[in-house]
């Protein structure tokens, strides 16, 4: 089973920028898609952005779409995501996952190893 340890949150201003960093163990991490999610306070855990096995294929939530990109790094077990732009409504804790199906899946049920999360909080 594949470990994972998020990176790279923090407290950013409105329009700001933050790159987030999710570090996989094992010798498996390039036969994942790899997703990343958030989860506000009181809302249930969300879709941000996924990225296929060798990250020639992506696809991001609508609100994310144009201000955030991800990618990994199979040399290095640790995918990516470049966050611009960010807003208040952006904050949230935000958790990199596996999966085993290459769809690239935007359900959270189809996830099946997640990391602890990386807090990211936007100040209006």
């Amino acid at each position: 089973q594949v470990q994972l340890v998020e990176s790279g949150g923090g407290l950013v201003q409105t329009g700001g920028s933050l790159r987030l960093s999710c570090a996989a163990s094992g010798r498996t991490f390039s036969s994942y898609t790899m997703g990343w999610f958030r989860q506000a306070p009181g809302k249930e855990r969300e879709f941000v952005s996924a990225i296929s096995r060798s990250g020639g294929s992506t696809n991001y939530a609508d609100s994310v779409k144009g201000r955030f990109t991800i990618s990994r790094d199979n040399a290095k077990n640790t995918v990516y995501l470049q966050m611009n732009s960010l807003k208040p409504e952006d904050t949230a804790v935000y958790y990199c996952a596996t999966s085993y199906s290459p769809s690239r899946s935007r359900a959270v049920r189809d996830y099946n190893n997640w990391g602890q999360g990386t807090q990211v909080t936007v100040s209006s």
